[in-house]
């Protein structure tokens, strides 16, 4: 007779997941910087596993262009201003359109509800100059409305190449200034999703990751350009600028 009482046994993430986890984390964070050599046997005696994880994690971490390979090592990869402008094109192209999806759905005050927590949170960090805290809540905010996409492939999509540029968050968002005008954005983003507008939202995006481009080239030091598209520079004339990174 089966028991049908019994529920199947969680299983742990495998250790190579841990370890890219782990790392992705870093790198995102700005714990792991542009330039830093990562070895396969120094990362093994870190994080206490083998070296056959670490590869496997690292491998992963090359294929989503988080690193490169430099001889026997890995490393974080600086960004030229060509390399900005390709990731914020692929980001142009698909997280308004993620964000006009959720639109429809959001109209519902149940479904929004950890939107607006998480707007609330970065409201309450930026009053109280908590920079780390804000960091936190800026990035529950875009997991919340990620997490109503209905296209798990499209999620990856838009978190892979968001962990492109994560890190500058560090760099821009201490400033009281940038973080007034980022916690804004979120609040036209917000609004536009209260209404169940999508074409709101979907613009309040295309501004919002204009703003960061700008910011992002202003954090390096790198030259600017002009913005990524005609269409982009035409519908961010109509809408109050916004500064972020990430």
């Amino acid at each position: 007779m089966v028991v049908t009482s019994l529920k199947p046994v969680e299983r742990p993430l495998a250790l190579g997941d841990q370890v890219y986890q782990t790392l992705r984390a870093n790198v995102r964070n700005g714990k792991i910087l542009p330039g830093q050599t990562l070895q396969e046997v120094q990362l093994a005696a870190q994080l206490g596993v083998s070296r056959t994880p670490v590869r496997e994690a690292l491998t992963r971490l090359a294929s989503d262009g988080l690193v490169t390979s430099d001889g026997r090592s890995f490393v974080v990869p600086s960004l030229s201003l060509a390399d900005v402008d390709d990731i914020y094109e692929v980001r142009l192209l698909i997280e308004p359109e993620a964000l006009r999806r959720v639109a429809a759905q959001t109209g519902n005050a149940v479904v929004r509800a950890p939107i607006m927590a998480a707007l609330e949170a970065s409201a309450a960090a930026h009053r109280a100059g908590n920079n780390e805290n804000f960091m936190a809540a800026n990035a529950l905010f875009r997991q919340s409305w990620l997490s109503l996409v209905p296209n798990p492939r499209l999620v990856h999509a838009v978190e892979l190449y968001a962990d492109h540029v994560h890190h500058l968050r560090t760099l821009t968002l201490g400033n009281a200034k940038v973080r007034n005008l980022v916690l804004n954005g979120l609040k036209r983003i917000a609004k536009a999703l209260v209404a169940g507008d999508g074409d709101a939202a979907a613009l309040a995006m295309r501004n919002h990751l204009n703003e960061a481009r700008r910011s992002f080239i202003a954090a390096v030091g790198l030259e600017p350009r002009k913005p990524l598209s005609a269409t982009a520079s035409k519908e961010s004339k109509t809408s109050k600028p916004m500064t972020l990174a990430g």
